[in-house]
């Protein structure tokens, strides 16, 4: 036994190095070759760069800085004047540069080409395995551009601005700014998800633009927002009613009204959130704010549910990305860590749980470059539509749902270093509940599931037809299309009830299709075995239960090659 003199109490063996400087997208089998799959071949250089560069230990502590140093609120100037400014952890803005400069702000619609959106969505993957909350304002500035494309007068005094690759941190308005960031104004106290709800009013302003209101006129806004994403964005798409007995309709509303002056948003408060800590997010009062519509009077919520839209696969990708980022660490951890004599890789307990959530990962990776093509089709082929319309929100429900469980497997692999805020896994447990909550909780996603069967039955129908010819020659996938057909074509209000289940088929035998066609045969085999076969009920819900029937040692080396 070894014996210690004064002062020396022990050695430190058998801890872990940090996982760092590796690359994020060379060490992703499945991502690299959906890149090159789905077209987004020639914006492979740049996601080899960027995935070596997100891996050096300074930039793995922006996160953990912007994280431990949350945005603060000043209310007032020292002399009193109003200005709801906010301070946020240089860290944050560090974070905002970097996705700026890759472009995952608006490259699609920047710098349009086959295989652009896909692209995009490759390095949003890479950005969302280092931080969470600086996410969240280039989501919203990226899913705003088709929305204020369709005003051309608008977009032009934008497009630069929404464009730039250089983050401008300064409050000013519009007109004074390099880069500008574009928020979402939604959900009110008494409606939440129902923005139907919502109360807020809209008065036509008189004067120049205002006189009759309607698209593209002025308006005065008065009420409030319960959900005010990072507040400190330029503008804000906000919801509000200019009748009583009208729907609503869609405000761009600026930081700085046209004069110069701070608009009339007043921040309430920030919210103090679970996770997402780097991020503000804040309740506001609207005292007759300055807003123009956007779209037509009373089409507010389909005006802005294109920019839901992007936002719903942005969630998917994000939750995706944590789920990777916890793998890696996981692997890591259990190729270095040793336990009853071997390394925790070499036990065969741990690799069946690592495999597990290898398959996971996997197929949550597949989904979403899948969808990402869907996004970019210009064709409005039936299929393409269901995977964008159909296959969109049932994704976002099961995958933001799944990160849950995911995370908190990855943090036990870590054993009690997991639990402690010095390591990332805490931050990834706390960050995963937030894309199942954000842009329509679970049962809004499910119902919109089959709200878009019933209005699109074409487009379900040609999804349907392309799975069938892929599951004929795999029994238990086959089986399980059966089922969901029987599930489809149940009683309304049966279908109703069942939406969550529904929802769950439609993304599991998406995965499974996708693995089927471009994955090797030992991970789409196990994926079909443990989600959709008969047997798949002996796996519960929890990971490491595959059968040892499956190589559980190559599904971890492929998932990780470091």
């Amino acid at each position: 036994m070894e014996r210690f003199g004064p002062g020396n109490t022990h050695q430190v063996t058998n801890q872990v190095p940090p996982l760092a400087n590796y690359n994020l997208f060379s060490s992703d089998a499945a991502l690299a070759a959906a890149v090159e799959r789905e077209g987004a071949a020639w914006h492979r250089d740049a996601l080899i760069r960027d995935g070596a560069a997100l891996s050096a230990p300074d930039v793995l502590a922006l996160a953990d800085l912007a994280n431990r140093h949350p945005p603060e609120l000043a209310t007032f100037s020292p002399r009193g004047e109003r200005i709801d400014a906010l301070e946020f952890h240089p860290a944050w803005h560090t974070l905002l540069g970097l996705l700026r400069r890759e472009g995952l702000h608006a490259l699609p619609f920047s710098d349009p080409r086959q295989g652009a959106m896909v692209a995009r969505c490759a390095g949003y993957f890479l950005h969302a395995q280092l931080e969470s909350g600086s996410l969240c304002p280039v989501t919203m500035t990226f899913a705003s551009i088709p929305v204020l494309q369709r005003e051309p007068a608008l977009f032009d005094t934008l497009r630069d601005r929404l464009y730039s690759r250089v983050h401008d941190p300064r409050d000013l308005p519009l007109a004074q700014k390099t880069a500008i960031m574009i928020g979402m104004g939604m959900t009110e106290k008494q409606g939440g998800s129902d923005v139907r709800s919502n109360r807020t009013q809209a008065f036509a302003m008189s004067g120049e633009g205002g006189e009759g209101g309607g698209r593209g006129a002025a308006y005065r806004l008065v009420g409030h927002k319960w959900f005010f994403s990072a507040p400190q964005c330029d503008a804000h798409l906000v919801l509000a009613r200019t009748d009583d007995r009208e729907g609503l309709s869609c405000f761009f509303v600026p930081r700085f009204a046209p004069d110069g002056s701070k608009n009339a948003v007043r921040v309430q408060r920030l919210k103090d959130k679970l996770g997402n800590r780097s991020n503000a997010s804040s309740e506001v009062e609207f005292f007759d704010a300055y807003g123009v519509m956007i779209g037509d009077e009373g089409r507010g919520v389909p005006t802005i549910i294109e920019m839901a839209n992007y936002t719903r696969l942005d969630c998917v990708i994000g939750s995706a990305a944590l789920m990777r980022a916890a793998l890696v660490q996981a692997i890591h951890h259990a190729r270095h860590r040793s336990a009853f004599g071997r390394h925790l890789a070499d036990q065969p307990l741990m690799r069946n749980v690592l495999a597990d959530l290898s398959l996971e990962s996997e197929a949550a990776t597949v989904l979403f470059m899948r969808l990402a093509r869907a996004f970019e089709d210009t064709t409005n082929a039936p299929e393409e539509r269901a995977w964008r319309r159909l296959v969109t929100p049932a994704a976002k429900y099961w995958v933001c749902k799944r990160t849950l469980e995911f995370t908190g497997e990855a943090m036990e692999v870590w054993g009690g270093n997991g639990y402690v805020e010095e390591g990332p896994m805490a931050r990834f447990y706390r960050e995963a509940p937030v894309n199942s909550i954000w842009e329509g909780s679970g049962n809004v996603m499910c119902l919109d599931v089959l709200r878009a069967i019933e209005r699109e039955p074409d487009a379900a129908h040609a999804l349907l037809d392309a799975w069938r010819k892929e599951a004929q020659a795999h029994p238990a996938l086959n089986a399980a299309l059966g089922r969901l057909m029987s599930a489809l074509t149940s009683a309304p209000e049966t279908r109703e009830a069942s939406a969550r289940r529904i929802a769950q088929q439609i993304v599991l035998i998406a995965q499974a299709v996708l693995l089927v066609q471009h994955a090797p045969s030992v991970v789409a085999d196990a994926f079909i075995a443990t989600r959709v076969g008969e047997g798949c009920g002996e796996s519960g819900r929890v990971y490491g239960t595959l059968p040892s029937v499956f190589d559980h040692a190559a599904i971890v080396d492929r998932a990780f090659a470091s």
